[in-house]
């Protein structure tokens, strides 16, 4: 059975999955007569059979895989049209739940896929007629409906996920489709099965549905979330923020999204409660008090149900105007943490200055209750950091922390802030008295109160910018390697990373899975710190299942960044590959070039990059130095032009203040 056959693509997929541009696809159907015809779609966004395309590339001499991931993606984007594409990623989530907690039911149901077939190889070839042949576990045989256990599979998944919220429905009753899924299980696991389609969903509704930054949902956590605590969201969308929670609630109004939040933490074997509703008109867990309450709200939302609940008894600090639905998110939020307890929530920007908020923001102020607001990035959102009264003095100062260029200050600041309220904070944070705050505008914005600088010290902090930018800047003259075409190109016999690896010149390493994350004695070097070429930054605790780096190893984020390790000492963090070579016969600066090169040529909008088919020219070990010289002369001037890009935004920055603040003045240039 061919379970690519019925699979259709639009324009864009194909150029996706066959690493062009759209423009290319265009160029194919109007100069290629035997181009395949549209099956389907409209005259604007043709579809076309999958694997007719890939026997026409295959057949024009284009390369073109498909994996595993992708083929089960785009088969749902087959059986679904966009407004039910979420709905059914929700019950394949399920079907996933139910694998992964009834293991029993792989070889009842005959879904383990036979040695070979684990979606990196064996039948992912073609067959006889050049089209590839995907089959499921089961020799492509129809699943069992009645097995041993007497009960249908979809009763068996409505038992085995009962905790998922909404109503239950029964998993897609396309086989081919079952199978496809089970086999990524097999290969990648249940929860990275599902995280990969989540990610293909939220690109796919990407203008409709807000995923919180990655970096600041971490930070989020970081600030308010206690070891061990309960959590809460009382509008998770897909359960980004709940994620590192140990014991996560959550309230979504989309019952698809909270199904799609609620699979993604008990994959992880969080014991998640997630109920769907509107948490503002039909709040469902009322008197619930947590921990610590994360939310990342929508915004600017005028139908929030300002009359329906006008005497609600959470607007504790004021009846929010009609206008102002944040300041209800706000108060919602206070409401379900535990007094003393901590809250972050996102806001935009114009929420700390908007004249009809001001008497709750002055509320808010007066009770202790808000005690940060921290920019997070030009225009928003800002970050509201508070702390439900507990009968305490409350403090006489609020934080206010400009972040928008470096997210890492807004730690140390909050900490010191905890530590001492009344202090004045070193670094980017500073506070400011409550009581000058509390005047008929009742600003909160971190920009509007930066303290001015005295001339000594701003004629330092700018003669000191303008010092590191020349310094920076005149390192790149002589940084780019010495690189020449040659007088005629010829092409390099190429392996793979995976031959390599079979090879034994080469061995593929990732972390744990269920590696400990946050603070712990031991350093670990994360995804962040391989993009930046920064130390160890992450730590962990003590694990005969760490992989722990070597000087040599290669490591490379999913994104593409990759980076040779020069010091010993630290774990391998999440969402990191180690390529450990054998020195003699393999050059690990220039595996590296080869492998920041794949990074770069994947399609943006590709899923992760297969590396181990990654080319790899065949060079002997003294070729494979030179290149691996001039592969590590790119990096340094790539580290260079970051540094003197961060040191040119800071004069920027610097220069436009001091010609407003009168501390510069243009200097006469003869004009």
């Amino acid at each position: 059975m061919e379970e690519s056959r019925d699979i259709t693509v639009n324009a864009g997929d194909i150029a996706r999955l066959a690493d062009v541009g759209r423009a290319a696809v265009s160029n194919w159907r109007r100069r290629h007569e035997d181009f395949p015809q549209p099956v389907g779609g409209t005259a604007s966004s043709p579809l076309f059979s999958l694997s007719e395309v890939a026997a026409w590339l295959r057949g024009n001499g284009k390369p073109f895989e498909v994996s595993l991931g992708d083929l089960v993606w785009q088969r749902i984007r087959t059986t679904a049209d966009d407004l039910r594409l979420g709905g059914l990623v929700g019950r394949i989530g399920a079907f996933l739940l139910f694998l992964h907690r009834e293991p029993g039911a792989w070889d009842e149901y005959g879904l383990r896929p036979p040695p070979g077939r684990d979606g990196h190889g064996g039948d992912d070839g073609h067959d006889g007629d050049g089209e590839r042949a995907v089959r499921g576990g089961n020799g492509g045989q129809p699943l069992p409906e009645q097995p041993l256990a007497g009960r249908t599979l979809a009763e068996r998944v409505a038992a085995a996920t009962a905790d998922l919220p909404g109503s239950a429905e029964p998993p897609p009753d396309d086989r081919a489709l079952l199978r496809l899924v089970a086999r990524l299980a097999a290969a990648d696991g249940p929860l990275a099965a599902f995280e990969f389609l989540c990610e293909r969903y939220a690109e796919a509704h990407s203008r409709q549905l807000a995923v919180t930054r990655e970096d600041v949902a971490a930070l989020m956590t970081r600030l308010v979330v206690p070891d061990g605590g309960t959590v809460l969201d009382p509008a998770c969308g897909v359960g980004t923020l709940l994620l590192p929670a140990g014991t996560p609630i959550g309230q979504e109004l989309s019952e698809t999204n909270a199904r799609l939040a609620a699979v993604r933490l008990l994959l992880r074997g969080t014991p998640a409660r997630i109920t769907a509703g509107d948490s503002l008109r039909e709040d469902r867990l009322a008197g619930e008090l947590a921990d610590a309450v994360v939310c990342d709200p929508p915004f600017n939302e005028r139908a929030w149900g300002y009359e329906e609940l006008t005497g609600d008894p959470r607007w504790e600090y004021g009846l929010p105007p009609r206008g102002e639905s944040e300041l209800a998110w706000v108060q919602h939020c206070l409401a379900h943490v535990r007094p003393g307890g901590l809250v972050a929530i996102l806001m935009p920007a114009a929420a700390a200055g908007r004249r009809p908020g001001k008497r709750i923001r002055g509320n808010l102020l007066r009770a202790g209750a808000l005690r940060a607001v921290v920019s997070l990035a030009p225009g928003g959102p800002d970050l509201w950091l508070l702390r439900r009264p507990d009968g305490g003095r409350p403090p006489s100062r609020l934080l206010l922390v400009d972040a928008a260029e470096d997210l890492s200050a807004v730690e140390p600041a909050w900490r010191a802030y905890l530590e001492d309220p009344e202090a004045e904070p070193s670094g980017a944070g500073r506070t400011i008295r409550i009581i000058d705050l509390l005047d008929d505008e009742v600003d909160l914005t971190p920009a509007r109160h930066r303290p001015q600088q005295g001339a000594l010290d701003f004629a330092r902090d700018f003669g000191d910018a303008l010092d590191r930018f020349r310094a920076a800047s005149a390192t790149l003259a002589d940084a780019p390697p010495a690189l020449e075409p040659p007088p005629e190109r010829h092409d390099l016999p190429v392996t793979t990373i995976g031959e390599l690896a079979k090879a034994g010149l080469v061995t593929v390493l990732t972390a744990p899975p269920r590696m400990a994350s946050g603070a712990g004695p031991v350093p670990v070097l994360t995804a962040e710190d391989a993009a930046a070429g920064a130390p160890p930054s992450g730590g962990t605790v003590l694990d005969p299942a760490l992989v722990m780096v070597r000087p040599g190893d290669v490591v490379a984020t999913a994104l593409g960044a990759v980076r040779v390790v020069a010091e010993p000492g630290a774990a391998l963090g999440p969402q990191l590959t180690l390529y450990r070579v054998d020195p003699s016969r393999l050059d690990p600066h220039f595996l590296a070039g080869c492998l920041r090169s794949a990074g770069r040529s994947a399609h943006p909008g590709s899923s992760r990059l297969d590396v181990r088919r990654a080319r790899v020219p065949m060079l002997p070990i003294t070729e494979q130095r030179r290149y691996g010289a001039a592969f590590r002369e790119l990096t340094a001037l790539e580290d260079g032009l970051r540094e003197t890009a961060a040191r040119g935004e800071t004069l920027i920055r610097l220069s436009f203040d001091g010609l407003v603040d009168g501390h510069l003045r243009p200097c006469d240039r003869g004009v």
